[in-house]
């Protein structure tokens, strides 16, 4: 948001108008022409004095200014203009018409910042929290010495925590540059307590050096700021590594319910299917569609339209993979190049489709308010609420598809069918039904993937081709058909991948994750969770 759009958010909050300007508490004259008719230091000296004085009377006078409403006349009289009439900004007379020989008011950039400021202090004493806390924000790069007394007045009167923290951080930047020693201690003292690396470069001003002349005069200001600056250095190395393991935790969310199905389809049938990613892809577009429904025909509704969207995406998505399953996998079982094949030519298909219904280009899948946004934990880490989202979403699907497969008789059939087909066959399991009840199963959890992943990224024909190769290394990395070993490679390769990718970028990274599990399937080409079972030494 812009300082004007700022300035304005405020006067609408407080009811205050250019049209009520006139019934409002007077400025100081001498401040008013100094805004008018000064040049840019007065102007900013006299807009620290107007921010000072706790008078949000005058914030009018300072959007006026903002907006390049405000005019001057013969160096004496200065007006805010108000669409074909004017207003005195000293008295507050209406004028009918403005005057021809009224001119306008330069205002630069430097001073564009300084009615940022002013406007800032002026909000800090709103009733309202979010407003005040805004407005601390903005004060923290341009507060000035004048502006301590109403810091002082406001950190008396504020019972918010956060608000309190940087109103203490504001002074304190203040207070660097104070003529007592000892307020600079303490000013580098509450500094070093934070993680802001605005903090930290006030700080560093301290020790910069003019020849052999350091900012700070004092030995022990700099030896404390070096301190600070180290403690500073040390939360935002941990904000940082949260950081990486609440994406590798985000990735691997997104990598698990991916493979989740795929674990299903291979573990039971071992069938290759490079059509899974398409799979993922219906999932998104029906999220697509029952967004754009929504929107047209319950648009009250529209904030929770990604609930609606979840049984939807399943049952579009595990209709195309029973259908798959009915009319061409079935006649491929145990012709593993041939299902390969095929399951890549239904890929094929299935974008093109998408591509005739959709157009080619990438389609707009809005987030609602509540997965808007994110909650600032540290002030290098900001966990987005879609990403947390997903993280419960993955986590519910595991315990599903888990209650499934170990609490229902079809989680029965299918771990039957999955140790041993033919003894399974020879006890009365239907296995082609038991087949196609797993193969729709597993692609209605890839459609849940796709309707998660629509809140995230980008919904396109190609979204599937992204995800098929990892999940694929998910499976064979957790053992086929281990539903925990597909939990753990899931998250495991996630973190693993993002850690690397701070270290050693993107691309590097996928390598060596690649080489990681090439190397482990050698020495363990079970995964890390073989199938239980019996042998029998004839």
């Amino acid at each position: 948001m812009t300082l004007r759009h700022r300035a304005q958010a405020v006067i609408l909050a407080l009811g205050l108008s250019l049209t009520s300007f006139a019934s409002l508490a007077r400025p100081a004259p001498d401040l008013v022409l100094k805004l008018a008719t000064g040049d840019n230091d007065e102007k900013i000296a006299a807009l620290n004095a107007l921010g000072a004085s706790s008078d949000a009377d005058v914030l009018p006078l300072l959007q006026a200014m903002d907006d390049d409403a405000l005019k001057v006349v013969n160096e004496k009289r200065v007006l805010i203009i108000d669409g074909e009439t004017a207003i005195d900004a000293v008295t507050g007379e209406k004028l009918a018409a403005i005057p021809d020989n009224a001119e306008d008011v330069m205002v630069n950039n430097r001073v564009r910042g300084a009615i940022g400021a002013a406007v800032a202090a002026l909000r800090i004493s709103s009733p309202d929290t979010a407003v005040r806390l805004e407005a601390v924000k903005t004060l923290q790069g341009g507060a000035t010495e004048e502006m301590l007394p109403l810091l002082d007045r406001a950190l008396a009167a504020e019972k918010d925590a956060s608000v309190r923290k940087l109103i203490e951080q504001t002074r304190a930047g203040i207070q660097l540059h104070a003529q007592d020693v000892k307020t600079r201690l303490a000013a580098v003292e509450t500094l070093g307590q934070t993680s802001d690396p605005a903090n930290k470069q006030l700080l560093l001003a301290l020790l910069a050096k003019d020849g052999n002349t350091y900012a700070e005069s004092d030995e022990n200001v700099r030896a404390a700021a070096q301190r600070a600056i180290k403690a500073i250095d040390g939360r935002l190395a941990r904000g940082e590594w949260l950081g990486s393991l609440f994406t590798g935790l985000s990735l691997g969310s997104i990598l698990l319910l991916a493979a989740l199905g795929l674990a299903i389809t291979y573990g039971l049938m071992g069938v290759i299917n490079m059509a899974h990613g398409e799979l993922i892809m219906i999932g998104a577009y029906a999220t697509f569609v029952v967004q754009n429904l929504v929107r047209s025909y319950a648009p009250g509704l529209f904030e929770w339209y990604p609930l609606l969207a979840v049984p939807v995406a399943f049952l579009a998505a595990a209709l195309v993979g029973v259908a798959m399953e009915r009319l061409v996998i079935r006649h491929l079982y145990g012709r593993t190049l041939e299902t390969l094949l095929a399951t890549w030519g239904i890929s094929l298909l299935l974008i093109q489709l998408v591509r005739t219904i959709f157009g080619a280009q990438n389609v707009l899948v809005e987030n609602p308010a509540w997965l808007s946004g994110g909650v600032q934990v540290m002030s290098n880490l900001i966990l987005p609420y879609n990403r947390l989202a997903i993280l419960v979403f993955a986590a519910s699907v595991v315990v599903g598809v888990s209650l499934i497969l170990t609490r229902t008789r079809l989680g029965l059939f299918v771990r039957a069918v999955t140790q041993n087909r033919s003894m399974a066959s020879c006890v009365g399991v239907a296995t082609p039904r038991v087949d196609t009840m797993a193969f729709g199963l597993g692609a209605g959890i890839a459609g849940l993937a796709g309707s998660a992943l629509a809140q995230v990224g980008n919904v396109g024909p190609d979204l599937g081709q992204s995800y098929i190769v990892d999940s694929f290394m998910v499976v064979v990395l957790g053992g086929v058909g281990q539903l925990a070993g597909t939990v753990y490679a899931a998250f495991g390769l996630g973190i693993v991948n993002k850690f690397l990718e701070g270290w050693a970028g993107a691309v590097l990274a996928k390598i060596v994750v690649l080489v990681i599990i090439i190397a482990f399937i050698q020495k363990r080409p079970q995964g890390l969770f073989a199938v239980k079972g019996r042998f029998v030494d004839a």
